[in-house]
């Protein structure tokens, strides 16, 4: 209950910002499955087998506990991002919640502040220029420093909840380039944003604008064990308590 508390006071704070308000509905019971999420764990995974059946699992869970609590019952969409993978390789994939069908797989950065190829530090705090971990809900698109981004709203207390305030969006980037990636031994960083490569960063953007999913994996223990988004009944429903706790990487 503080969890999704915590949730419904975020969103509150940004009744502001369009039409993001209307697309997340934040009166429903909580006991109300949720409409859109039908598709099983299986269906993901067998679109994107270069994904961790785990972190996709972790993600499902994530929605579904949001989904409980009335946030995000009209996303069609989710993005899920390994931050455990190298930054050469794609780590990002984009799927329908209905069909589990999959939309994009893609390489994208990470902050200056998580580390190097394959990230290790994640932060909340601001000026951190790190990345942040749990599961996020899509506000509506704009033009700003970095051309067309998208603002990313944190749904995981302690974890993420500072993304609004820390200006954490997906946006494109010319260091974003996989061919410098190999030559270097890593992808550019950003500032704790999940920049994309510029020739797919509006089309991705566009289908997550405006109240979608996106999951941020790390098998960060802190996180793992006290995320609110991973410990709801709802999530452990879906993922099962042993799953979740596997997420950390042990077989």
């Amino acid at each position: 209950m503080h969890g999704r508390t915590l949730i419904l006071k975020t969103l509150a704070l940004l009744s502001g910002l369009g039409s993001v308000g209307a697309c997340l509905a934040t009166g429903a019971p909580a006991h109300e499955a949720p409409p859109v999420a039908d598709a099983a764990p299986t269906q993901f995974v067998r679109q994107a087998p270069l994904a961790d059946p785990r972190v996709i699992e972790l993600a499902l869970a994530a929605v579904r506990c949001a989904q409980s609590s009335g946030v995000g019952l009209k996303a069609q969409r989710l993005a899920v991002i390994d931050y455990s993978r190298s930054s050469r390789e794609p780590r990002l994939w984009v799927f329908e919640l209905a069909t589990g069908r999959l939309l994009y797989q893609e390489v994208v950065a990470h902050g200056q502040g998580s580390g190097e190829d394959v990230p290790t530090r994640f932060s909340n705090a601001g000026n951190s220029h790190a990345s942040s971990l749990g599961l996020f809900v899509t506000g509506d698109p704009y033009i700003g420093h970095n051309g067309y981004s998208l603002r990313l709203l944190g749904l995981d207390p302690g974890f993420n909840d500072a993304a609004l305030a820390r200006a954490i969006v997906i946006h494109g980037a010319a260091y974003v380039d996989p061919e410098a990636a190999r030559r270097r031994g890593r992808l550019g960083r950003s500032w704790g944003c999940p920049a994309l490569r510029s020739a797919v960063a509006r089309p991705i953007i566009d289908v997550l604008k405006s109240g979608q999913f996106v999951f941020s994996y790390y098998p960060d223990q802190q996180w793992l064990t006290r995320s609110a988004m991973l410990k709801c009944e709802a999530a452990r429903r879906l993922a099962g308590r042993g799953d979740a706790r596997r997420g950390d990487g042990s077989t």
